[in-house]
């Protein structure tokens, strides 16, 4: 489901390891409305260590305007 939702890919060219397309479509369908991924995300965060988080400042991209040019 993350691949999916990462590469935008369309639902007809998943790979086949994964099943047919409209199986896939299916589930994600299903737990989109059930709100499991917000649930798996809770539970995920609930646990988080961010003690070792860091963020590389080169890898962020800035919109022109906020840096006024």
């Amino acid at each position: 489901m993350l691949g999916k939702v990462k590469t935008g890919a369309l639902w007809r060219d998943l790979p086949v390891r994964f099943g047919p397309w409209k199986t896939v479509y299916s589930r994600f369908h299903l737990w989109s409305n059930d709100d499991l991924f917000h649930k798996i995300f809770e539970s995920l965060a609930s646990d988080a260590d961010f003690q070792e988080v860091s963020i590389d400042s080169p890898s962020c991209k800035v919109h022109p305007h906020a840096t006024e040019a």
